[in-house]
């Protein structure tokens, strides 16, 4: 069963990888080669699908300094049309749609074929952003334009441990068309598990049918790294900085903390019956990192019932 028709009735267990598109100044010939090498280096992982973020500044989510300047890249759907045409499974694309104009994402939308390509679509980070289109009217608007491309959100597990209504918001971007949600980097697995297991039961008591839950898992190469998380807004337990902070080698212990959580992470939502998809993300240059991203989704993809 493909990912499209998995996703469409309600079945998990599938692998993803997801990936940042080369930035904007990259010279094309380059650009090719990195689409090439990244291809190469996939294939062999039998991965269900991709997923190409679309990458926006996000000044506004936090005044603190960013660790790493913003680099803009390639936009994600040209990417995918201009380079990566060849990939053998559904894309899935990510729209930051505050970036947009109305006509320009109804276009975008209108284009895609439904049998290739699904969308997760973004809102701003903070209300306080200035954006040219809501989520609301985003969501509205691939109803119009393209209602058979299977839409996405996105989930915070961590922010459940805050508020306690992560599983309301994805229910409500259900009624407005959402079939799976992706998670951001998961370190913490107690709020994830009492995210899942909060959207399980609210689902049940209110007799709707439950969708895929994308769990994002990352390798941490540096304490830099880990701040840029925290910039994002991701919340990263005290007891795992420790561990990467004096570790001898902070890769090996990040690729292992999140080989750990995703493997109880994938026990607790088979007990709950929850369906689920694992999405390993690489989004740094330093091929270390990548290389170890790889492993860990070569690992993951070890313990799926395909």
């Amino acid at each position: 069963m493909n990912l499209i028709r998995r996703i469409e009735t309600g079945h998990g267990e599938f692998l993803l990888f997801a990936l940042t598109p080369p930035r904007l100044a990259t010279e094309p010939g380059q650009v090719r080669e990195i689409a090439d090498v990244t291809t190469a280096r996939l294939r062999p992982l039998g991965l269900d699908g991709l997923i190409l973020y679309d990458i926006a500044d996000e000044a506004e989510r936090n005044p603190a300094e960013r660790p790493f300047p913003f680099m803009p890249t390639l936009d994600p759907a040209d990417y995918l049309a201009d380079h990566l045409d060849a990939w053998p499974t559904p894309v899935i694309v990510y729209r930051a749609v505050g970036k947009y104009a109305p006509e320009e994402l109804r276009g975008w939308l209108t284009a895609q074929d439904p049998a290739r390509v699904m969308t997760v679509l973004v809102g701003a980070a903070s209300s306080a952003a200035a954006t040219r289109m809501s989520l609301a009217d985003a969501q509205a608007l691939r109803r119009e334009a393209n209602a058979a491309l299977t839409l996405g959100g996105v989930a915070i597990p961590e922010r459940h441990s805050r508020r306690e209504d992560e599983h309301l918001r994805l229910l409500a971007k259900q009624e407005s068309g959402c079939r799976f949600f992706v998670t951001q980097v998961v370190y913490d697995l107690n709020a994830a598990k009492s995210f899942v297991s909060d959207y399980h039961y609210e689902c049940r008591s209110r007799g709707v049918p439950r969708v895929p839950l994308v769990f994002t898992f990352s390798v941490c190469g540096s304490m830099k790294t880990l701040a840029f998380l925290r910039w994002l807004g991701v919340d990263v337990p005290r007891w795992i900085e420790n561990d990467l902070r004096h570790a001898a080698d902070p890769l090996e212990a990040s690729y292992q903390q999140a080989l750990a959580t995703a493997t109880e992470l994938i026990a607790f939502c088979r007990a709950l019956d929850v369906p689920f998809g694992i999405n390993v993300e690489s989004v740094s240059i330093r091929r270390v990192e990548i290389e170890a991203s790889v492993r860990l989704a070569e690992a993951l993809r070890a313990q799926l019932r395909s």
